[in-house]
C-alpha cells in the first residue's frame, strides 16, 4: 500500500514506533497471530511493510489482513532474534517461515533424585530433570548407554529411593546388582554422594568433557597406587581405559578441537537445508538437521539466523566459535564465526556439508515421488470417468488366451495396482474342462476358476476386469461372473484387437477412447503384458512337451530316464548327436543302447526338425 493510502493500522500505530531493536507481531481483525518478526530498528522495518510495493502475493495478502500490532523491545539485536524464535516456534503463525522439523530426536534424560535414573526418551516433559542432547540416532545412543553402564553403574529400576525407604530396608538387590552394574544403593551399600558423583561424570560425558572426567579418576588412581590399594587402582584404571574407548568411538578429528558449533547450509528455491554438528574435545555430541521454508521475503541470511538461533536453543550451546560454508550475519559480537579453508575444522565442515546435501536429496527423491503418486492418481480418475467405474480403478485385471491348433490350452492373467503391473499376482491358467479351440469356453473356465478362488480366499475384487476379445469372449466371462453372484460388483469389458473398441456386457455399440487419452494407454499396456506373459508361457509348455514326447516315444525310455538326459544334454538334438560312451554316463549301458540304436535308424532331417527349429537349450 502506497503511501498516498496509509494503512489504517500503520496510520495508527506508526507514531509510537521506537527506533530500538524488538520484535513485532502483526494480528488479524479476529485477533489471529499472522507474522511475527524481529528488527534492529523496530521503527524502519515496520514501516518498510506498510511505504513500499511489495511484489509478493503472499506479502501483499498478508498486509491487507493486518488490523493490529504488538511490539516488544529487547536490548540487543541478538536478544530480539532469540525472542523471535522462541515466539515463532509457540505460536507458528501462518506467514512466517515454515520450519520443518517434525522429527522428535532423542535425548538422555537423568533425573532430580537422591539416585538419579538415566534413560533415553523423545519429550523433555519434567523441567527438574537435566536433558543431553538431542541425538541423532536411537540406536547408536542405546549402544552407547549400554557401553558405558558398567562403568558407571547407574540404577535402571523405577524404585524410590529415599533414605527413609532404605533405612527401613523395603528393597533387595536385583539381578543388575550380581552381575556387577548396580552397586545396590537400594540396600544401603553405596551412598548418594559416591552414586551422584558418578552420575555428574557420566553427564559430562555427554558434553563431551572427556578430560573432566578422566583427569579426577586418575588423581584418585595415583593415590591408591601410593597407598599400595592396587586392587582398587586397577579397577580405576579400568574405567579410565573404558572411557577412553569410548572416547576414540566417537572421536572424528583431532582431540585439540574443543567446543566448536558446525553449520552447514544449502538452498533449493524456497527450501533451505541446515545441518548443526556440536563438537567438543574432537567429538560429535549433538546433531540436528533442519529444513525451512521461505514464506515472505526472508533472505536466506535471515533464515540461516534464525536456524543458528533454533539449533543452539535446542542444545544450550555456550560454544563461542562457529563454522560454517557459507557466511552468516549473526547478531552476536561475542561469537567469532568463519569459514574454514583447510585443516581439521575444514573436515569438520565438509561433514557437515556431506549431511545437509543428502538431507537436499532426499528431499528430492520424495518430491519426485509424491509427483508420481500424483500423476498415477491422475490417471487412475481418467480411467475412472472413461470406463464409467463407480470407484477409483486401484486394482485391474486382463485375461487373454493361448492355444496351439487347440493343443496346449493356457489362459494368462495380469494384475494392474496403480496402473502399474504387479508381476507378483500374474497367474497362468492350465485349461482343464476345453478340448479343442475354443476361446469362449476357455474364457468361461479361467473366469469362474479365477473369482471363486478370490471369494473362497476372502480377497479384494478388481475394479475393472478386461477381456482381451470381443463381444464373444465378454459374453462368455459374463456367464462366470453372474454364476458367482458379482455382476455389479466389479465392471467387465472387452476389448477388441484391431480398431481398439470397448465393449460393455449387454451393448452391442462399442466405447472408442480417444486415442490420446492416457487411459487407452493403461488398457493397451494391460493388454499388450497379458498377450506376452500367456504366449511366452504356452510357448516353454509346448516346447517341453513336444520334447518329452519325442523320448517318450522310443519304447523302454520313460518319463524319468527322459528327464535326466534333457537335464544332462539339455535339447533332444544334443541327445541324438550324443555318443554311446556319452550316453551310458548318464543313463547306463541298458538304456542308452536303447537311445542310440534308435536315433541311429531315424532320420533327424526329417522327424526332429519339425518340432525343434533350432537348437535351444530346452531346461526341465
Amino acid at each position: 500500500m502506497s503511501a498516498s493510502h496509509p494503512h489504517p493500522a500503520y496510520t495508527k500505530y506508526k507514531a509510537t514506533l521506537p527506533e530500538l531493536p524488538g520484535v513485532y507481531r502483526y494480528y488479524d481483525a479476529a485477533y489471529n497471530l499472522l507474522y511475527i518478526g524481529k528488527a534492529k530498528n523496530l521503527k524502519k522495518r515496520v514501516s518498510s511493510y506498510f511505504t513500499k510495493e511489495h511484489d509478493l502475493m503472499r506479502l501483499r495478502k498478508m498486509v491487507s489482513q493486518i488490523e493490529s500490532i504488538e511490539l516488544t523491545v529487547v536490548d540487543t539485536e541478538k536478544d530480539a532474534l532469540l525472542l523471535e524464535n522462541s515466539l515463532i516456534k509457540k505460536h507458528q503463525p501462518k506467514y512466517n517461515i515454515e520450519l520443518k522439523d517434525d522429527k522428535t530426536y532423542p535425548f538422555v534424560c537423568i533425573t532430580n533424585e537422591p539416585f538419579p535414573k538415566v534413560y533415553i526418551t523423545r519429550n523433555k516433559y519434567d523441567p527438574r530433570a537435566t536433558y543431553y542432547g538431542p541425538f541423532y540416532s536411537v540406536d547408536r545412543l542405546r549402544s552407547m548407554l549400554d557401553f558405558l553402564k558398567p562403568t558407571f553403574q547407574y540404577r535402571t529400576c523405577n524404585l524410590a529411593l529415599f533414605d527413609k525407604n532404605i533405612e527401613q530396608k523395603k528393597f533387595k538387590v536385583c539381578l543388575e546388582y550380581h552381575i556387577g552394574n548396580c552397586l545396590g544403593p537400594c540396600v544401603g551399600k553405596q551412598s548418594s554422594e559416591d552414586y551422584r558423583q558418578k552420575i555428574d561424570r557420566l553427564g559430562m560425558l555427554f558434553k563431551g568433557r572427556f578430560r573432566s572426567v578422566i583427569d579426577p579418576i586418575e588423581a584418585q588412581m595415583l593415590v591408591l597406587a601410593g597407598d599400595l590399594e592396587f586392587e582398587k587402582a586397577a579397577a580405576l584404571k579400568h574405567h579410565v581405559d573404558s572411557i577412553r574407548m569410548f572416547q576414540s568411538r566417537n572421536s572424528i578429528v583431532s582431540q585439540e578441537i574443543n567446543m566448536v558449533d558446525v553449520f552447514a547450509f544449502e538452498q533449493l528455491d524456497t527450501h533451505f537445508f541446515i545441518n548443526y554438528l556440536s563438537v567438543c574435545e574432537g567429538s560429535i555430541v549433538h546433531t540436528k538437521m533442519l529444513h525451512i521454508v521461505q514464506q515472505l521475503d526472508e533472505t536466506p541470511n535471515d533464515i540461516f539466523a534464525f536456524a543458528v538461533a533454533e539449533l543452539r536453543q535446542a542444545v544450550d550451546s555456550v560454544c563461542t566459535e562457529i563454522i560454517t560454508n557459507v557466511e552468516v550475519g549473526y547478531p552476536d559480537e561475542s561469537l567469532k564465526i568463519w569459514q574454514p579453508k583447510q585443516g581439521d575444522k575444514r573436515k569438520l565442515v565438509e561433514l557437515g556439508i556431506k549431511n545437509v546435501k543428502l538431507a537436499k536429496q532426499q528431499f528430492l527423491q520424495n518430491q519426485q515421488a509424491r509427483n508420481a503418486h500424483s500423476s498415477m492418481h491422475e490417471v487412475l480418475e481418467i480411467i475412472q470417468k472413461d470406463f464409467r467405474l463407480k470407484e477409483l480403478p486401484v486394482h485391474i485385471e486382463c485375461f487373454d488366451n493361448s492355444n496351439f491348433q487347440g493343443s496346449f490350452p493356457v489362459s494368462a492373467l495380469v494384475v494392474f495396482r496403480n496402473a502399474k503391473p504387479s508381476k507378483r499376482d500374474y497367474r497362468i491358467y492350465n485349461v482343464k474342462t476345453v478340448e479343442g479351440p475354443n476361446d469362449f469356453a476357455t474364457m468361461e473356465e479361467v473366469v469362474f476358476r479365477r473369482y471363486r478362488r478370490l471369494m473362497e480366499e476372502g480377497k479384494p475384487l478388481p475394479q475393472l476386469v478386461i477381456v482381451d476379445g470381443g463381444k464373444g469372449q465378454l459374453s462368455s466371462a459374463m456367464k462366470s461372473i453372474e454364476a458367482l453372484g458379482l455382476r455389479g460388483k466389479m465392471t467387465v469389458v472387452g476389448i477388441a484387437k484391431q480398431l481398439e473398441e470397448i465393449f460393455f456386457p449387454g451393448d452391442s455399440v462399442p466405447l472408442y477412447i480417444d486415442k490420446r487419452s492416457p487411459s487407452l494407454k493403461v488398457v493397451q499396456q494391460l493388454r499388450n503384458e497379458a498377450h506376452r506373459f500367456g504366449i511366452t508361457n504356452h510357448r516353454n509348455r509346448r516346447s517341453k512337451s513336444f520334447t518329452k514326447t519325442e523320448l517318450s516315444q522310443i519304447d523302454g525310455i520313460g518319463e524319468a530316464t527322459s528327464e535326466v538326459l534333457l537335464k544332462h544334454f539339455k535339447s533332444v538334438k544334443k541327445i541324438s548327436a550324443a555318443t554311446l560312451e556319452q550316453l551310458t554316463e548318464v543313463v547306463g549301458k541298458s538304456k542308452a543302447g536303447i537311445v542310440f540304436d534308435n536315433f541311429a535308424l531315424i532320420d533327424t532331417a526329417t522327424t526332429i526338425a519339425p518340432l525343434i527349429a533350432d537348437d535351444t537349450d530346452i531346461v526341465v
